[in-house]
């Protein structure tokens, strides 16, 4: 059993605009990935502060875990290192808990299940200590396109509660959460797989307007 987590709570402040309702073809971009991501576990998760903004539009079978304003982030959002640990734990106090989560960013308009399905195969071969198996490129992770033990749990919680002075500083463009911590950081920490070469294509993700734009028109060279 594979359970997926679609991280959908970000402001898209640099994009102006909601990313996970700007349309990739004939759909809105969080619609594309709870399509995907179903097509590779069961079951599928969305987080974020307004699930009643999406919930019209992502398939019946998805469910909904909605993040709440702490005083360390009024506006809801934890964050993806903060949403991460909020999902996780409800996973893990499922009857039925999964031993590996995906998780996926809303805002990837390239993501495959074809792909996804054959990273899920790899799982099998991804011993312990390794607490996750991601994608690298230019020497970082990418934390949001791909697969958590749920055993990943306690060092989380553990990293987001330290005093700040025992972590390691985030690094340079990494996407603080709770505390100042980014999930970048903790991974640099922590035993990770690497997968096999990704192509680029496959990772990328829409956070600005000139994001936008230009996979809008590789995708039409594409076509």
């Amino acid at each position: 059993m594979t359970a997926a987590v679609i991280l959908a709570g970000g402001r898209s402040s640099r994009m102006g605009q909601d990313k996970a309702l700007i349309a990739v073809g004939t759909e809105p971009l969080i619609q594309r990935t709870c399509r995907v991501a179903l097509a590779c576990a069961d079951p599928v998760y969305v987080v974020a502060p307004w699930p009643d903004r999406y919930r019209p539009l992502v398939p019946s079978a998805v469910h909904w875990i909605e993040e709440r304003a702490s005083p360390e982030r009024p506006e809801a959002s934890q964050g993806p290192l903060g949403a991460l640990v909020l999902a996780l734990g409800l996973l893990r106090d499922r009857p039925q808990c999964p031993e590996w989560v995906l998780v996926l960013a809303c805002d990837m308009p390239n993501l495959s299940a074809a792909a996804l399905n054959s990273w899920r195969a790899d799982l099998a071969t991804v011993p312990l200590p390794y607490l996750a198996y991601l994608p690298r490129r230019q020497h970082r992770w990418e934390p949001l396109c791909g697969f958590y033990r749920t055993a990943a749990l306690e060092p989380l919680r553990q990293y987001v509660t330290a005093p700040l002075a025992a972590s390691k500083e985030p690094a340079q463009g990494s996407k603080v959460g709770p505390r100042g911590r980014s999930l970048q950081a903790w991974l640099r920490q922590h035993p990770v797989q690497p997968m096999p070469q990704v192509e680029d294509a496959m990772l990328a993700n829409l956070n600005t307007p000139a994001d936008l734009e230009a996979w809008q028109r590789s995708s039409q060279s594409d076509s």
